[in-house]
């Protein structure tokens, strides 16, 4: 908890997702930094307490004056239970986050006021607004927020909780791709902001190392959404870190390995792994699907450049795209065990709203079902265009079974050049997550 000084209560809470490999079924419980955001820009007359219901359970009963509730699509149903128990408690209830920002109406039915976007500038208008008694019911943003001078995140505010040791750092937002099913760049904008590199360089060199045997200590996961995107700020960050002994995570395009100099500063800075938006092997689709920039072809040796570097590669890849037919599983898998991936992420096409792909297949008709509790990826939501719904989901379980067999671990990471303190454990914690998701869905029926 946070301490203020007259001591109103702001309860800040993230749902968890119901079910599913990336919900409650994951193994390896990661923080949520978005929050940790909003309750630093919390006046500081105002006690915050943060609830993951990744880590622990939420308490019905708890006292607060206002409760915020953030939630992406899967978990946005268990965000309006929470919200209207609160509510019918005589208690106002804020929420955001991707779903609320992109379906703020659907929100407003079991909340009193939504943040639209980012709470940067916002949120201290609303909590200012709420004590006068003039809350308004959508706040957002008439441009973007710069991302200078940001109020530092207060990491104690997890002491305590059950998560992997790792921090959560952000240094860009927005992205200049408009690839159909993500929703990032109609939610940050089409172009790179960073932070300034001190500003980040600072954040970076106040937090706390994790203590214990048998962990890595110093673990950053930098939250951007392609941590190389602009690349004259990428090489700055990458040399001005460099001294800060971290072993670091991000996620980035394949433009990264084209690039021998940005290789050679992510290994010198301390680059451990990244995750890598193959999508897909098929050409077509990718066309299809506005990611022209990437090329099947070199994929190959895209992942041999990131290796030659000592970076691991978490691959990720989706089914059901337009062109995908019966042998894409089997595509899919034989590269991943000839690339020889250190992790990969393997999704179900999945119409977010908000998302360019939503808007399609719903003027198309194709989208068969609206339980947003449903669109964990790995639950078919809508007829695809060359597989039935029934054959894309048992093709897709069947695909993650098979990466994450014990042969399949042994066969990609014998002999890797990659960190195998962090990669061997982390492909048995996906491991877990995947066999208790499946013994879920067959326990349901599913």
């Amino acid at each position: 908890m946070k301490k203020g000084c007259r001591g109103k209560r702001l309860l800040l809470v993230s749902p968890v997702v119901k079910g599913g490999i990336m919900g409650e079924d994951f193994f390896f419980r990661l923080p949520t930094l978005g929050l940790l955001k909003v309750a630093a820009l919390t006046p500081r007359e105002w006690d915050v307490t943060i609830v993951d219901e990744k880590v622990e359970a939420l308490d019905p009963g708890a006292d607060a004056d206002l409760v915020g509730i953030t939630a992406m699509t899967p978990a946005v149903k268990r965000g309006y239970e929470i919200a209207d128990a609160f509510r019918e408690r005589g208690i106002p209830v804020v929420m955001g986050g991707m779903h609320p920002s992109k379906m703020p109406d659907e929100a407003l039915s079991h909340c009193d006021a939504v943040v639209v976007g980012e709470a940067e500038g916002l949120w201290p208008r609303l909590l200012s607004d709420l004590e006068r008694g003039t809350l308004r019911r959508i706040y957002r943003h008439d441009s973007y927020p710069a991302l200078e001078g940001l109020p530092p995140v207060d990491w104690s505010l997890y002491e305590g909780k059950r998560y992997l040791p790792v921090h959560f750092v952000e240094t860009a937002r927005g992205c200049p791709h408009d690839c159909e099913f993500c929703s990032v760049t109609n939610s940050f904008g089409a172009t790179f902001r960073t932070r300034p590199l001190e500003e980040v360089a600072a954040e970076i060199a106040s937090l706390k190392p994790f203590e214990g045997r048998f962990i890595l200590r110093n673990v950053v996961f930098f939250v951007d959404d392609n941590i190389v995107g602009n690349r004259r700020y990428a090489r700055a960050f990458f040399e001005r870190i460099a001294d800060f002994n971290l072993k670091w995570l991000g996620q980035a395009s394949v433009n990264a390995a084209r690039d021998p100099e940005i290789l050679r500063l992510m290994q010198k800075s301390g680059c451990m792994g990244l995750l890598v938006g193959f999508e897909t092997l098929s050409e077509e689709n990718l066309r299809r699907v506005g990611k022209s920039f990437n090329h099947p072809e070199a994929y190959i040796d895209v992942v041999r450049r990131f290796h030659d570097h000592g970076i691991g590669v978490d691959g990720a890849f989706v089914f059901g795209l337009d062109g995908d037919d019966e042998g894409v599983f089997d595509r899919t898998l034989e590269f991943v065990l000839r690339a020889r991936l250190d992790i990969c992420y393997m999704s179900i096409l999945t119409p977010f709203p908000g998302t360019a792909l939503y808007e399609r297949l719903d003027a198309e008709g194709r989208i068969i079902d609206r339980d947003w509790s449903n669109y964990t990826t790995n639950t078919v939501v809508f007829r695809p265009g060359r597989l039935t719904p029934e054959r894309l989901l048992e093709g897709y379980r069947s695909a993650l079974r098979e990466a994450y067999s014990l042969s399949s671990i042994v066969r990609r990471l014998w002999g890797a050049t990659t960190k195998k303190n962090f990669f061997w454990p982390m492909n048995i914690g996906f491991r877990q997550s995947v066999r208790k998701a499946s013994a879920g869905a067959a326990a349901h029926g599913a």
